[in-house]
């Protein structure tokens, strides 16, 4: 999708970018003198580990570099602890315990969310599932920054609020597909605590949150168990049981005492940490902000004690506890020294006696680098060397032990990815040691438009590496590249301490481009996704294609690095993200969903926008080269016709974009789904899908890929001639675009002109959702559009969240209060109570079947009390609950109309529910 589609999509604060620098990724130097026949494997599974790294998309924090940062490394190395948090969606986590965590107490620390929030509510724009899943996965790896802990996802999705968690099981088809993901995530990073977020209880409130804690309940002995899920073994993981499993929300959300019985744990998190120079939850609640989309964009906490409360529940270790039967930390009765993974042996110590005096003496160094990096960081840089040939050394006598391979495992995991990674990392930055791989190419204008690779091209690349203590070698830098991609030098040279080295990068035809590797064919409907390439299964998203490594002077530090696209952002300052792979041309279809009458509506036409991102070919190939040109086709279902048929099209540079419109006539208008293919076919391949670029200002970029589809709902409705309607637009939705496929006159009225604008134009006037939480002219002219109302006017007022502030303000004419009811059962039986209403007869007969077919839900935010004056229309209640009556309210207010409706049209009527665009119409219509 193009910028400006983009623009209309995701709402004007959604498609600014950042800058984001490369990181600074290191691969433990044991790869160079480990055993050959285990340097494969280990490179695999070192590379899966790196990759992991919110890094990709995020520069340091300024807490991250210089002395500061080396100190939050140094901590790392003091302790082996690794710890695991679970939830359901992002912004459940609690940002402030991973922080204290991994910030204040280094532990290594990984959070797994179940799904990726892509059934919720948008509050920033009308974007909804799969490309809203892309920008959460985003937001939250921005979250992650501030708490220092790994991400993990399972392949079950947000389906939309669930208030049971029998329901979430059966959308997710059980236990055991998101059980598994969850036990492989165990047995991969080896947690030694494994902690749930929620209490797997109806305290919990959400089904998803419940069934969250209740399968991390079942993870906790299900990834020890060599019987469960077997097949995992047979790819080359090994059972591992944590030690410890504690529950969360066992005193309430933000509690700040609790009862002495509930919790076994309480952590104080409000806690100023010296070398972030702040507390950790106000560390942690900088990173919360980025989860925009959720409205945490002004979310603080004021300073002081801040209390957060776990329970343990189960466990294989006994605890020192206090009378009260309390702990003071997760790992108490775990030993987290290095020295203690030679005492988790057990038995099997005597197999490898050397091995605690080879930890101690590890250990020793580490603790050496630490009190020099006090005095001056770069005197850190001689210990850390040290330790980390001694921790080669130990992991190579391991290997070739008669160690079980569990335990070989656990040092793999705790030694080579965890402690001689982290070393490195350290004495990289001891050393003052950077990489910076950019590509050689003119900066975009925007993300949108920057540098992407494509199958069949070349690039160059320039990769600077920096040893501020020492000399750099050009020779000591390299790429690393996909299978069947290939490079060559174009020249080398160093400046002072810098080493530069300039590629030339071929992309074979059969690159795959930078995009998820999950989908669901219909995200409406689907509660599963289905995983493209199982070697990224469970991580944010497929690693960049390309990074540069560099060994340094001394021959045995590895430093990797992202390949980096430079751009200017909204501000016009240079930005970088990491390089993407795309097809030579993107194709979509917009609208990407259309609604017609079956009845003859307005003309109808299909706009199909193509965009290029080929570079200018050499003078060499001459104009009009056929790569850089294509036929355009529009194929439609049968009995329909398109007018033209094709369409020649060209192209000259690249981010080039171009839109042709197609006349389609419908034949046959029975009421059902039909779909609109476009296809772009240049040389010898057929290009028949397009992508959307999500990004923001704060946060880093990502891609999101649709077929060049168009799905047509042919819907039997009635829709007055010449029905003018004004929309004022709330947090953003696609109704006005499908009130005026059906043949409505709609006129977008800005919200800020509300105070000029000329009401009595319009016979009905309609607030988006959640206009009153989002809009503040809205707020500030609602007397006049109550007097609107009561000059003879229609006033639909749409759902909005904010219900204490919705109540305070007494936006409605007569009293009414806002509650957060919901019927989120979309099969829940609806009752018309007012069968007499002309709402159910004008313009549309509505009957039982016009409630058929909804997605997701029936309704929320439903009005719990209401003045006489009111008439609710509907009832709908989920199963097991009383009467919700408050979904749909009528009121004459002097010569006009006002309706409150909490009904989810936002969703049903994109999606070409039939009846509840019969139905709404209605509303919008009606006498």
């Amino acid at each position: 999708m193009v910028m400006s589609a983009m623009l209309k999509k995701f709402g004007s604060g959604f498609v600014r970018t950042r800058r984001a620098t490369a990181m600074l990724l290191v691969l433990p130097a044991a790869l160079t003198t480990m055993p050959a026949a285990a340097q494969t494997a280990e490179k695999a599974s070192v590379d899966h580990h790196v990759n992991n790294h919110v890094d990709h998309y995020y520069e340091p924090l300024p807490q991250e570099t210089g002395a500061a940062g080396l100190k939050l490394m140094l901590r790392r190395l003091q302790t082996t602890a690794r710890l695991m948090q679970v939830t359901a969606h992002p912004d459940d986590e609690d940002g402030g315990m991973l922080t204290l965590e991994s910030r204040g107490k280094g532990v290594s620390t990984l959070l797994m969310s179940l799904t990726r929030g892509e059934g919720g509510q948008n509050k920033l724009g009308s974007n909804l599932f799969d490309a809203l899943g892309v920008l959460r996965t985003l937001e939250l790896l921005a979250s992650d920054r501030y708490y220092g802990a790994e991400q993990r996802f399972s392949r079950v999705a947000d389906f939309g609020y669930s208030k049971t968690a029998e329901e979430t099981f059966q959308k997710w088809q059980g236990h055991d597909i998101a059980l598994a993901d969850m036990v492989r995530v165990i047995r991969t990073f080896r947690p030694d605590v494994l902690v749930a977020r929620f209490s797997g209880t109806d305290r919990d409130g959400h089904g998803h949150h419940q069934a969250s804690s209740i399968l991390t309940k079942e993870a906790f002995r299900a990834a020890g168990d060599p019987k469960r899920f077997p097949e995992q073994l047979k790819d080359g993981l090994e059972p591992w049981q944590p030690k410890k499993l504690y529950i969360g929300n066992v005193c309430g959300f933000g509690a700040m005492t609790c009862d002495a019985a509930n919790y076994t744990l309480r952590l104080n998190t409000g806690v100023v940490d010296p070398v972030l120079g702040t507390s950790y939850i106000q560390f942690a609640m900088q990173g919360l902000r980025h989860q925009q989309s959720q409205g945490a964009a002004n979310w603080t906490v004021d300073p002081g004690d801040r209390f957060t409360f776990y329970k343990l529940v189960d466990s294989v270790v006994e605890s020192p506890k206090d009378k009260d039967g309390h702990e003071q930390d997760f790992f108490d009765g775990i030993d987290t020294t290095l020295p203690g993974l030679a005492l988790r042996l057990g038995e099997e110590e005597n197999k490898v006696p050397w091995l605690r005096a080879a930890l101690v003496e590890i250990k020793t160094k580490i603790d050496e680098a630490t009190a020099a990096a006090e005095r001056n960081p770069s005197l850190a840089e001689a210990p850390l060397a040290t330790a980390n040939g001694l921790v080669v050394r130990a992991f190579n006598q391991i290997l070739g032990s008669q160690l079980s391979a569990q335990a070989k495992k656990d040092f793999q995991v705790r030694l080579l990815r965890g402690l001689s990674s982290e070393v490195e990392q350290a004495r990289a930055r001891a050393g003052g040691v950077s990489l910076h791989v950019v590509v050689d190419a003119p900066v975009g204008s925007n993300p949108e438009n920057a540098f992407m690779a494509v199958p069949g091209r070349t690039f160059e690349v320039t990769a600077r590496l920096s040893v501020l203590n020492g000399s750099a070698r050009a020779s000591d830098v390299s790429l690393d590249l996909p299978k069947q991609w290939n490079s060559k030098i174009l020249g080398r040279k160093t400046e002072g301490n810098d080493a530069i080295s300039r590629f030339e990068v071929y992309v074979p035809p059969t690159a795959q481009p930078t995009r998820p590797y999950w989908h669901r064919n219909d995200p409406e409907t689907e509660a599963l996704n289905t995983i493209d390439d199982p070697r990224h299964q469970g991580l944010p998203f497929p690693p960049p294609p390309v990074k540069a490594i560099a060994r340094t002077g001394d021959g045995t530090e590895i430093v990797y690095a992202d390949c980096m696209v430079k751009y200017r952002d909204a501000s016009g300052a240079i930005a970088e993200h990491p390089l993407a792979v795309a097809p030579a041309f993107s194709v979509m279809l917009d609208p990407g969903e259309q609604v017609i009458p079956t009845e003859d509506g307005p003309q109808s036409r299909v706009k199909v926008d193509v965009s290029s991102n080929l570079n200018s070919l050499p003078a060499a190939h001459g104009a009009g080269d056929p790569e850089e040109q294509g036929v355009l086709r529009v194929e439609v279902p049968d009995s329909w016709r398109v007018e033209p048929g094709q369409r020649d099209i060209a192209f000259h540079e690249r981010g080039e974009r171009q839109s042709e419109d197609f006349k389609v006539l419908p034949g046959n208008r029975t009421e059902g789904r039909k779909e609109i293919q476009a296809s772009l076919k240049s040389g010898h391949r057929n290009y028949d899908e397009g992508f959307s670029v999500v990004t923001r200002e704060d946060l880093g970029t990502f891609y999101y890929y649709q077929p060049a589809v168009q799905r047509v709902s042919v819907v039997d409705v009635k829709v007055p001639k010449d029905m003018k309607v004004g929309y004022v637009m709330g947090a953003g939705d696609e109704i006005p675009t499908v009130l005026q496929q059906i043949g409505m006159d709609v006129t977008m009225i800005p919200a800020e002109k509300l105070s000029s604008e000329d009401l009595s134009r319009y016979p009905t006037i309609v607030l988006g959702i959640r206009a009153y939480d989002t809009q503040k002219d809205v707020i500030a002219n609602n007397k006049r559009l109550l007097d609107f109302v009561q000059a003879g006017g229609r006033l639909v007022v749409q759902y909005n969240a904010a219900a204490a502030d919705f109540n305070a303000g007494k936006f409605t004419p007569y009293p009414a209060t806002l509650s957060r009811a919901r019927v989120s059962v979309e099969e829940a039986p609806v009752a018309i109570l007012d069968p007499a209403s002309p709402i159910f007869h004008s313009p549309n007969e509505i009957t039982q079947k016009d409630f058929e077919g909804w997605v997701q839900e029936r309704g929320l935010y439903f009005m719990s009390q209401w003045d006489p004056n009111y008439t609710p229309l509907l009832e709908s209640h989920d199963p097991g609950e009383g009467e919700q009556k408050g979904g749909l309210l009528v009121a004459h207010y002097g010569k006009g109309t006002y309706i409150y409706t909490g009904y989810a049209f936002f969703r049903q009527l994109p999606a070409g529910v039939p009846g509840a665009v019969r139905l709404f119409v209605n509303l919008v219509a009606g006498r």
